[in-house]
């Protein structure tokens, strides 16, 4: 764990107040003089839970047999909250911690934290953007490949014997076709270096232009997902985006097209999606995001043409363990006086 956080924090310059810039080293004069009190949310990846009991006096709400009485017994005293993505902190629970002074959360996505309440209080948020954009790129890669070259009905095909009874059936190429991007973030522009490395055409839809990376960008969602071959959604969560790829985006991909999910199960309207494979509108899917997960639509647990994959986008270890130590990093920076280093608000 102390590996990252001290090249995190010792290599940015002291002194500056940008999210991206350096705390203290670890041995530093402004280490924390008393261990101070914080709020974990729900159980954190074990080295992540280690660090954080090690400095901190940790409490673990989702222990409290009775929430709102636990809370209101240890509230005043919490300062910092420790949650993930999927989880975040809503207004009720800062309401309940008047000392409230830095959410670290673990994960690139803050959608399930009311920034607005934060803001006004002036309480700090931070994720964990970056370290995880490779991992969430191969896994939209690797989706995209499953469904095209059937790899797992290939797997089931061998694995049943049906080899000795005949030739696989014939599968798409993914070379030479359009992959079209929803959102080129950190996420969606290693999607496209990937893509391109394939020999992949590249279009993008994405509020703020990138002409240095000389993609196509295209202002209205429907024209690119008429002109998409694949149609891979690296969206944030949140209002802006929910259910934004609907029924008529789906009919505008057509019968050929292909869509793959890693961003947030919100961005998609899933009863859409289900009907949408069921007419045949759209070929197939790889989803690794859902509405409501863990529960997935049994209609598509049947679906020979849709590759399911359970939120692991970013399910490695290398890749969780940057995660925690970034968690980490950002609450500690916070509590020995330097700025945190990747702020939301």
């Amino acid at each position: 764990m102390c590996t990252l956080l001290v090249k995190l924090i010792a290599n940015q310059e002291p002194g500056s107040g940008d999210s991206e810039s350096p705390g203290r080293p670890l041995n530093s004069p402004m280490m924390i003089a008393s261990k101070v009190e914080v709020l974990v949310t729900v159980p954190l990846l074990p080295s992540l839970m280690a660090a954080v009991e090690g400095e901190f006096t940790v409490h673990k709400l989702w222990l409290a047999p009775d929430r709102g009485a636990y809370l209101q017994e240890h509230g005043a005293a919490i300062r910092g909250i420790v949650t993930t993505a999927l989880v975040g902190a809503d207004a009720a629970l800062m309401q309940a911690l008047p000392r409230l002074e830095i959410i670290s959360g673990f994960g690139v996505g803050y959608e399930t934290v009311d920034i607005e309440a934060a803001r006004h209080r002036g309480i700090i948020v931070t994720n964990t953007p970056g370290v995880l954009t490779d991992c969430v790129a191969d896994t939209a890669l690797a989706l995209l490949l499953a469904v095209t070259r059937r790899i797992c009905g290939a797997d089931r095909y061998v694995r049943a014997g049906k080899w000795l009874q005949g030739r696989f059936p014939l599968s798409t190429k993914v070379g030479g076709k359009n992959c079209c991007i929803a959102g080129l973030g950190n996420v969606g522009q290693a999607i496209a270096a990937r893509a391109q490395a394939f020999c992949m055409k590249i279009g993008y839809y994405d509020p703020y232009p990138k002409p240095d990376l000389g993609y196509r960008r295209y202002e209205d969602l429907e024209a690119m997902a008429r002109d998409a071959d694949f149609l891979m959604l690296a969206l944030p969560g949140g209002k802006e985006t929910d259910r934004l790829i609907d029924g008529h985006i789906l009919a505008c991909l057509g019968r050929k097209g292909i869509l793959i999910n890693v961003s947030r199960g919100s961005v998609l309207d899933q009863e859409a999606l289900v009907k949408a494979l069921t007419a045949g509108t759209i070929a197939g899917a790889g989803l690794d995001v859902f509405e409501n997960e863990p529960q997935v639509p049994a209609e598509l647990l049947k679906m020979e043409n849709v590759v399911l994959t359970p939120h692991l986008a970013s399910g490695t270890y290398e890749t969780r363990e940057a995660m925690g130590q970034l968690t980490f990093a950002n609450l500690h920076a916070h509590f020995a006086g330097s700025p945190v280093l990747t702020r939301v608000v």
